[in-house]
């Protein structure tokens, strides 16, 4: 668990699909309790792009994969978002 501001925080591994790209990286999220689900997070309406930690970007049509340490996601672009735990 993690957290600058002294609230603990973990990390889930997801998986975004845009237009062109398959993202995966970590989203932050409190522990348990309010806003603790990946769905919580993807769904808030105040914030307009998802924050993202080790992330891999890769493009749908084919070609290498981009590595990044941190990247923010633009909610718009997002055409399916799940868990990767969730992945079959």
């Amino acid at each position: 668990m993690e957290g600058g501001t002294g609230t603990p925080r973990r990390r889930e591994r997801v998986v975004f699909e845009t237009d062109r790209h398959l993202v995966v990286g970590d989203v932050t999220l409190p522990p348990e309790g309010y806003q603790s689900r990946f769905s919580d997070a993807v769904n808030r309406p105040e914030m307009s792009f998802i924050p993202l930690l080790d992330v891999e970007i890769s493009p749908l049509e084919g070609g290498s994969t981009k590595r990044r340490d941190f990247i923010v996601l633009g909610k718009e672009h997002v055409r399916l978002a799940y868990p990767l735990d969730d992945a079959v």
